[in-house]
């Protein structure tokens, strides 16, 4: 059963809590929970940054309420994209000259931006999924301060590798120049380094630990696993021991086994999956988050650059392009669960909608894969008593869109309201 109020309920409400002066959404189609039936013309009720009350009755306005007519709108709690990387919009050698010239306070002016870009389209909290520098795990205390405007931020601060592994960055750099960085904090190779690098992202503040089983496609490190079992079964104990989940980059199908026997809690990018890794998903309820906008993200740099990518990172990319969506096809139909995300940093921040587009080509019906960048996103990230429903109680996270998304997801793509945490962040008139 729902939870929502009636109109005279509501009233009672009203005056034992004592309201001054809430604000009232009207919405012309309410999507609350979505996955469960479509509500028609409704009324939610926000005051100070949290849903007090939903309800289908025409409600008596209090006295200095503000009103937000959306009555010829579809309205629906605001997205969540799974994995990004806040930090930059650039890839290839564009974002390697810019690791060497931009120093750590340009970068987190470009985080900021790139926050806001994603907000402005409709998603209201992100899962940021590595960020060697520090700016992200600033940015989101920067928000929750209330000293800038973003996303609600989950942060994994500085994504874990084995040496030469995908995240370890000097191995885009020559010798001479990789000779004078300091260690990195976050290279393991023995289970008592894994065990201390977890250690030390959780004291810098980190929400989620991500670590990678193979190599990736941008480092043009490969598809093989890079780790060995006992290695990552030290990351995911130590993250579990202190109440942290973890999300493992793994490409290859014997790294994807290697990260669900560990117990990993979400599978991202699992871009070549078999029959056991499907079955394995599903008796495990691990997530999978496909990431399959990370092709948009590629093709357009290639279209304005054809050597925007070189050498192994070229041919791992093509490669990515021709195998999208197959694992996807694979796991949905057989039930495994999935989250939305789009690794957006390589696909362009403020596009994130795009991902929504090739989940519905690669299979999911337009309802599910609403349901994966809301309930299903917040049961991933830990949230579910906070965001992904339109209920009272919740924060208010609620955007707006002309049409049906869950007849024509592209709608999903121009947002013309966004309300965080009952801010009003775009209201397009």
């Amino acid at each position: 059963m729902r939870n929502f109020v009636t109109g005279a309920a509501l009233a009672v409400l009203m005056a034992a809590s004592a309201v001054a002066a809430p604000t009232y959404i009207r919405a012309g189609r309410l999507i609350d929970i979505p996955g469960k039936s479509v509500r028609g013309p409704s009324t939610i009720v926000v005051d100070n940054g949290r849903i007090i009350a939903v309800t289908d009755d025409q409600v008596r306005i209090e006295p200095g309420a503000t009103i937000i007519d959306l009555s010829d709108k579809t309205v629906l709690p605001g997205l969540i994209d799974s994995h990004v990387h806040l930090s930059s919009d650039r890839g290839g050698e564009q974002a390697l000259l810019a690791e060497v010239r931009d120093d750590h306070p340009l970068q987190a002016f470009e985080a900021e931006m790139n926050g806001m870009k994603t907000l402005r389209a409709g998603f209201t909290t992100v899962r940021n999924l590595g960020d060697d520098k520090g700016v992200t795990l600033a940015l989101r205390e920067a928000i929750k301060r209330g000293w800038v405007q973003g996303p609600r931020i989950i942060d994994a601060a500085q994504s874990i590798s084995t040496t030469g592994g995908h995240m370890d960055g000097r191995g885009a750099l020559n010798d001479e120049l990789a000779s004078h960085l300091p260690d990195p904090e976050n290279l393991c190779d023995s289970v008592e380094s894994c065990r201390r690098v977890v250690r030390r992202q959780i004291d810098r503040g980190a929400d989620v630990i991500k670590f990678a089983t193979t190599g990736g496609v941008n480092s043009g490190t490969g598809l093989a696993t890079r780790m060995f079992e006992d290695e990552a079964r030290a990351l995911i104990d130590t993250a579990h021991a202190y109440g942290r989940k973890v999300a493992v980059h793994a490409h290859g199908a014997d790294g994807i086994k290697l990260a669900l026997r560990a117990g990993a809690d979400s599978i991202e990018h699992g871009t070549v999956m078999d029959d056991e890794i499907v079955r394995l998903m599903k008796a495990k309820g691990t997530y999978y988050v496909p990431t399959l906008s990370t092709v948009n993200g590629y093709l357009e740099r290639l279209a304005k650059d054809p050597n925007a990518y070189t050498g192994a990172v070229k041919a791992q990319i093509d490669w990515r392009i021709g195998i999208t969506g197959q694992s996807l096809a694979k796991a949905y139909p057989a039930g495994v669960k999935i989250a939305y995300g789009t690794d957006a940093g390589v696909s362009k921040h403020g596009r994130n909608a795009d991902e929504f587009e090739l989940l519905v080509k690669y299979g999911m019906p337009p309802a599910e894969a609403l349901k994966a960048a809301t309930v299903n996103a917040a049961d991933l990230l830990g949230l579910s008593q906070e965001i992904g429903t339109i209920e009272p109680g919740k924060s208010a996270d609620i955007i707006a869109v002309t049409g049906d998304p869950l007849q024509d997801v592209t709608v999903l793509k121009k947002v013309g309201f966004v309300m965080a945490q009952g801010n009003v962040v775009v209201h397009q008139r």
